[in-house]
């Protein structure tokens, strides 16, 4: 790419800039808005209607400003949005401290330590503060090298994929293991109701995102505020598909309102001759359990479950389950496998080390061609940028594919929710309650159960020799009997209740629910049960 190069913004001094951070947020927002009567009338009918259902302080001053907005010019309404944006922004902005982030370093592993090994860590106390002690239970794969050569080179956004609220904490240690720069992130703002989850992530960067507000103006404080992150180079992090997985599944679909924000900063940045390389890092977090597995998987199932947003009391909210589910980890090397993939540019172009751009054949690419316009001069284009997002987030999703790392729970599970779908005699996407409410007690020969994922494990072993699917190292000449060992001494004694229970020489289907959530993992490779597909398309192995 030709042309002068911006330095990247340290986190660091995140806090010096804050200030001219948010001026810049409310000064574009404002400018920005071309009728501020529709924009004020819009966030005061959202809110009226949100605060009416479940009450809030600023009800009044909402149903002041919409009796009031016809009555205003045209400059004090946009005194109203300055003002209303200012108050977002602010409450949006995130915070930096470096003690905290030095301390939280350390610290972090007797923490975890101190849950997934808790004799272990108290025995070695010596060695609690080596983050390496971890290293055999939270693995990190990927162009580890390769990133921290371009987080020199240009702004990395991180782009994981999401099914717990651990993720932010795990992907977090992956970061430091990786020797990657911390980065600002958007957490949502339900999470900052726990006093100490919310003083760590206050003070590492996280900023709030609320996503209770509907209306357009916040909306448009968000990505502006996250844009302007990008172009003052500060690395960022957010999950694509907006909320943890529900079905457990890998993500298909993405929300990519913060995504177009990469692709923005890029053109703005260029049209100001002074371009931002901007490098976008897919990622998959890979749990051999899920925390939140059970009541996850109940959301999806209930059909207002799927336009919830938000679930406000589950497992990582309740001190006592995130205990027992980190304890049950203990002794289960790779229990959690965070994989870095490829970087791309912002138009889903593959990157070297160097920054330098390569099609899908190879070549060379000069990612500045992607937004010049007539004469070659570089202009902003909302709806072309709109088209390079959507394509990116379908690479990204091809990346998610392609780096989901195959436990044993995932392989059982798909096994012998087959089995059931059998044994019960339904097929086809409408029988998928059917089969979950099923009265009967199923159960399956162990033997069977175990054939059954050793057939399984080679056809996943066929597509990651294709580089289509990662296959945990672990099970690539496990015997299937082995591997379902594995699978019911992770599920045995978590779940509040057995997900497969042992009778003699056969295992018990128990709770079928959770057979459909880990099989659900593979579904999008054509491995299992396909109830989750995009548009309704429905897939039987």
């Amino acid at each position: 790419m030709e042309g002068k190069m911006r330095s990247n913004a340290s986190i660091f001094g995140f806090n010096g800039a804050r200030s001219a951070i948010v001026d810049e947020v409310v000064d574009r927002v404002t400018r920005s808005v071309k009728d501020p009567s529709q924009a004020l009338t819009d966030a005061a009918y959202q809110e009226i209607r949100r605060l009416s259902a479940s009450g809030g302080a600023d009800l009044a001053d909402w149903r002041a400003l919409a009796r009031t907005v016809d009555q205003m010019g045209d400059a004090e309404r946009r005194r109203k949005v300055a003002e209303i944006a200012r108050r977002h922004a602010w409450d949006i902005a995130g915070n930096f401290d470096g003690r905290v982030y030095k301390f939280a370093s350390r610290a972090i592993a007797p923490l975890l330590g101190a849950f997934l090994a808790p004799k272990q860590t108290v025995k070695h106390l010596h060695r609690a503060f080596d983050l390496s002690a971890m290293d055999d239970r939270i693995l990190v794969q990927g162009p580890t090298r390769e990133l921290r050569k371009l987080a020199e080179r240009g702004t990395l956004i991180h782009v994981p994929t999401h099914l717990s609220n651990l993720d932010s904490v795990v992907f977090g240690f992956a970061m430091e293991r990786a020797g990657l720069p911390p980065a600002t992130y958007g957490a949502g703002k339900n999470l900052f109701t726990n006093p100490v989850l919310s003083y760590f992530m206050h003070n590492l960067g996280a900023y709030r995102v609320d996503r209770r507000l509907r209306h357009t103006l916040y909306k448009d404080v968000l990505k502006t505020y996250s844009c302007v992150l990008i172009e003052q180079g500060y690395h960022s992090l957010f999950f694509p598909g907006g909320t943890r997985s529900r079905s457990g599944g890998v993500e298909r679909r993405l929300k990519l309102g913060l995504a177009g924000t990469g692709v923005e900063a890029f053109a703005r940045t260029a049209e100001q001759g002074d371009p931002q390389r901007v490098f976008f890092v897919p990622a998959t977090i890979n749990y051999l359990l899920t925390l939140e597995a059970e009541t996850l998987i109940d959301d999806f199932l209930q059909e207002e479950g799927k336009a919830r947003y938000i679930i406000d009391d589950d497992e990582s909210t309740r001190l006592s389950r995130v205990a027992s589910f980190v304890n049950k980890l203990a002794g289960m090397d790779g229990a959690v496998v965070v994989r870095f993939s490829q970087p791309l540019d912002c138009f889903g172009n593959a990157v070297d080390e160097e920054g330098q751009s390569h099609d899908a054949h190879g070549r060379r690419v000069d990612p500045l061609s992607y937004v010049l316009g007539p004469g070659d001069v570089v202009r902003r284009d909302p709806a072309r940028d709109a088209q390079y997002t959507r394509e990116l987030g379908e690479v990204i999703c091809a990346a998610f594919k392609r780096d989901t790392v195959v436990m044993s729970t995932h392989l059982v599970a798909s096994a012998a929710f087959d089995h059931l779908r059998q044994t019960v005699g339904s097929s086809g996407a409408g029988d998928l309650f059917a089969v979950l409410r099923h009265k009967d007690d199923v159960s399956v020969p162990r033997a069977q159960l175990a054939a059954d994922v050793e057939r399984l494990r080679d056809r996943v072993r066929d597509l990651a020799s294709r580089n289509e699917i990662v296959l945990a190292p672990s099970l690539d000449r496990a015997s299937g009997n082995s591997i379902v060992e594995a699978a019911l001494r992770a599920f045995s004694g978590y779940h509040s209740s057995p997900v497969l229970e042992p009778r003699g020489a056969d295992l018990v289907l128990e709770d079928t629910r959770l057979l459909f959530y880990y099989q659900n993992r593979l579904a999008a490779h054509g491995l299992t049960y396909d109830a989750i597909a995009p548009k309704a398309r429905h897939k039987a192995a």
